[in-house]
């Protein structure tokens, strides 16, 4: 079982303490036994004073980092943090980390990995109100501030609060496939995917209520991805004017309704690259994408690869996680760079 090991110092915000847990902690293979094993600790093993009106009570000290197969480091809003100051004993702790270890940071989290230098040169995110902070204070990191996560292989970092369960649910992901992610995630009653290039929603308007909105619209494109959607088709969903629904989509979802189809697509495509043998112009029909050029056109734009280098890279993994069959139609708030027509979205 593959050992994960949350460190909490002092100022811990306790929600994104407990994501790791809770994610990892509704990922069971096909036989039903768990798939990892979370811990959590301080420094000492000591109470951690939080950034609310409560401490909270561990389990661990430091030494349990020994154990950790994945290390990931909860974000603190302790002054020494933000300031880039290591805690006490902190840089010995890390010492006892394996090689080979993964390390993730939720948040300010990324603050401690670079302050032990463990993100020279490596690309990084934090969360957006903290960018300014962050990039004065380690120069040598390869800042992203505007994605929600980053992943450099064996060191990953994201941005605040929810991007930390789209990180956890990409780990579980990339270790065992999209299936078994996008269980822990209705369990957890998130988004299955959301792509860590996706910008962080910064300052944006909540919009006011007005006794409507597209989710139904949304729930009906959903089965009907393997068909071109016309706009007006989605507007009549939700009985607006197309002008109104186009206005209202994107003020609910950050993303136009070519946008966020061209996503959901992309999450059935990659769903059926991973869980059936279908070829990839039977994978690009059943998900809209109408031809596999078109589908690897889109998947290159969005992920960088090809759908055969995908299907290679997840497939291994996957396999041995489910059973072959069809992929899990969900909705995905990954964005995408590449612009739908204005009628017919296909």
């Amino acid at each position: 079982m593959h050992s994960v090991v949350v460190l909490a110092l002092d100022g811990v915000i306790p929600f994104e303490l407990g994501i790791p847990a809770k994610v990892f902690g509704l990922a069971y293979g096909l036989d039903g036994r768990p798939l990892y094993r979370v811990s959590t600790c301080s420094p000492d093993g000591s109470p951690v004073p939080t950034n609310a009106d409560f401490s909270i009570a561990v389990e661990h000290d430091a030494g349990v980092l020994a154990t950790a197969d994945t290390v990931v480091v909860a974000p603190s809003y302790h002054p020494s943090v933000l300031n880039g100051v290591l805690p006490p004993g902190l840089a010995e702790a890390f010492a006892l980390v394996r090689p080979g270890t993964r390390w993730v940071s939720i948040c300010t989290g990324s603050f401690v990995l670079a302050a032990a230098g463990l993100l020279d040169g490596r690309p990084s995110t934090t969360h957006w109100f903290h960018t300014e902070r962050y990039r004065e204070l380690f120069p040598a990191t390869r800042l992203d501030p505007g994605v929600l996560f980053t992943d450099d292989g064996d060191v990953l970092t994201s941005a605040g609060a929810a991007a930390g369960l789209d990180l956890c649910l990409h780990l579980i992901r990339r270790d065992h496939g999209s299936e078994v992610a996008a269980r822990a995630a209705r369990r957890c009653v998130v988004p299955a995917w959301r792509e860590g290039g996706q910008a962080q929603f910064v300052e944006r308007p909540v919009p006011p209520p007005t006794g409507s909105d597209t989710a139904a619209a949304r729930d009906w494109a959903l089965h009907e991805l393997h068909r071109p959607i016309q706009l007006a088709e989605l507007a009549a969903q939700a009985r607006m004017s197309v002008r109104t629904f186009s206005r209202r989509f994107l003020a609910e979802t950050g993303q136009t309704p070519g946008q966020w189809l061209t996503a959901q697509r992309l999450g059935l495509a990659t769903g059926l690259l991973e869980s059936s043998d279908l070829p990839v112009d039977q994978v690009a029909e059943r998900s809209g994408f109408g031809s596999a050029a078109s589908l690897r056109q889109h998947l290159t734009a969005s992920l960088g690869v090809s759908p055969a280098a995908y299907r290679r890279t997840f497939r291994g993994s996957a396999r041995t996680q489910r059973s072959s069959g069809g992929g899990v139609r969900r909705e995905s708030t990954g964005s995408t760079r590449t612009r739908a027509p204005h009628t017919a979205i296909r």
